[in-house]
């Protein structure tokens, strides 16, 4: 027989325990849903009193749609494909260049617009307001793609711009002749209708970007810079409208990435005396290294969530959630270990989470028989906001412990700064008008990109950079981005020139509304 009696004391503690936290739970879910409110800014732009502008209406009629459908799709079948920094399709960028200038005449014929040729391919546009004293911003776009074979299974060539079930497929549909084809489309209609801005902005078309854009956007940047121009924002390709994606989340979310990753590429390397494979050392080069990769993936970096801008974009999409998500989500302060450890369990949400590590290359030995006297290795990784570079790369040599493997640095560079996205937020707040005007149901929040844009080499000229276009992401198109069956649906391409259309005449506002118009706190 046992003794009932510190049982019964358990117990008692116990529930006195699970009533506290119940208690804890009730209350922080009030001030969640308090604070849910509060941070519901897509209302409060709905409400905002914006400044009264007289905007341009695009009504596309069908002989129109035919017409910007056909230049799309031309623009698709010119392979402008940049293999490595020195292996570039210079042939199909001539070409490309003698498609735009056929495709969008007013844009290159306008006395307005101001073009220029930049290392030979890139292309900047300028075209300058009636208000010099409003500060320009700059629209991005990049021409080349990243290559593409039939053989890898595509439903379609992929420099064809086949339709198939209302979809345009093909190499740069999303990646970023649709952006690129959307800008100036929408620049040639405000001109047609005889549109002249208040506030100067700029296109920027670089030709190298898939290749990190060291001729074309730097020479670009280089230019600005010896003209004095400083930009108020810059918008380029990132991320886009997810529908479906986010588990749980109620409707479709526009994220404006505020942020990129960093990145570098470390090469791993051993080197040993070779030897005949009958008579093998207790250790090879291949199986030091192999170790030494084995440990990487093994001890992946450490857990950053919430301590980066990736927090605000739970924040700003907690009230789409259904509970307990929503109270999670509304309570980062608390939570962010937990839904840390969710998002880690798999790989395009674990990107959010930590700076990754990727063994992307390994090369080693020449012969059956032989034991090779070099393995090497390549690892990729990209750096989370809350990490520097060097800490990463402390980090990979006390992880791979070994003096035997030589670590080298090959490139990279820190994490780009995180832009504003607050009630006063010039670009921010516009992107997100134009989206909402559009799309008045969607969620609007911040994001981060865990891949690099063109957009990174001007951050000397701006303090705000966004990435976006409203591309419709549903589940399975993000393995589309340079993937196999890239594509993009007619009327989504449409939904970009209407949004740029709109977006260029919204810049056009001398100031945001003030915030204590935009946001109803309770």
């Amino acid at each position: 027989m046992t003794d009932s009696g510190p049982k019964i004391k358990l117990f008692k503690f116990l529930k006195i325990i699970i009533c506290s936290l119940l208690i804890t739970v009730l209350v922080l879910g009030t001030i969640a849903s308090i604070r849910t409110v509060s941070l519901d800014v897509n209302v409060g732009l709905q409400l905002a009193h914006w400044e009264k502008t007289n905007n341009i209406s695009l009504v596309i009629d069908q002989q129109q749609r035919e017409g910007l459908l056909a230049n799309f799709k031309e623009a698709v079948r010119i392979p402008t494909v940049s293999f490595s920094g020195t292996d570039i399709n210079t042939t199909a960028l001539l070409q490309f260049d003698k498609f735009l200038r056929k495709a969008f005449p007013t844009v290159f014929s306008s006395s307005l617009v101001h073009h220029e040729l930049v290392a030979n391919y890139s292309h900047l546009f300028w075209v300058p307001g009636s208000q010099p004293d409003l500060v320009p911003y700059m629209l991005l776009a990049h021409i080349d793609v990243v290559p593409a074979s039939e053989a890898d299974g595509w439903e379609a060539p992929p420099f064809s711009a086949k339709e198939i079930d209302g979809f345009i497929y093909g190499r740069g549909t999303i990646d970023d002749k649709g952006a690129l084809m959307g800008i100036l489309q929408a620049l040639e209609y405000l001109l047609i209708k005889g549109y002249t801005p208040r506030r100067g902005f700029y296109i920027g078309l670089g030709h190298d970007e898939e290749v990190g854009g060291y001729k074309g956007a730097l020479n670009i940047v280089s230019l600005l810079k010896q003209r004095g121009v400083r930009l108020s924002f810059v918008m380029d390709e990132g991320l886009a409208v997810l529908d479906g994606v986010i588990s749980g989340l109620e409707g479709p979310a526009a994220l404006i990435g505020i942020s990129e990753k960093g990145a570098a590429t470390v090469k791993l390397s051993v080197s040993m005396l070779p030897g005949h494979s009958s008579m093998p050392p207790r250790e090879t080069s291949i199986g030091i290294l192999a170790a030494a990769v084995k440990r990487l993936e093994e001890n992946p970096m450490p857990r950053l969530f919430g301590h980066g801008p990736e927090r605000g974009t739970f924040e700003h999409l907690a009230h789409k959630f259904r509970l307990p998500m929503k109270f999670i989500m509304s309570n980062l302060w608390l939570f962010s270990p937990l839904l840390g450890r969710v998002l880690e369990r798999k790989s395009d949400t674990n990107a959010f989470v930590r700076t990754t590590t990727a063994v992307t290359m390994f090369n080693a030995g020449v012969k059956v028989n032989v034991i090779p006297s070099l393995a090497e290795a390549y690892v990729n990784l990209r750096i989370h906001s809350a990490q520097s570079l060097k800490e990463v790369l402390d980090l990979i040599e006390s992880t791979v412990g070994d003096h035997r493997v030589k670590i080298e640095f090959i490139d990279g560079f820190d994490p780009l700064p995180v832009s504003s996205f607050d009630e006063m937020s010039f670009g921010f707040q516009i992107i997100k008008k134009t989206v909402l005007d559009m799309f008045p149901t969607i969620t609007v929040a911040p994001g981060i990109c865990i891949g690099n844009t063109d957009s990174r080499h001007f951050k000397d000229l701006t303090n705000d950079i966004y990435r976006f276009a409203p591309i419709w992401f549903k589940p399975g198109d993000a393995q589309r981005f340079h993937g196999i069956n890239e594509r993009i649906s007619k009327k989504n391409y449409e939904e970009l020139v209407q949004f740029f259309f709109s977006l260029i005449q919204n810049c056009d506002i001398q100031k945001l509304p003030d915030p204590h118009s935009s946001v109803h706190e309770l």
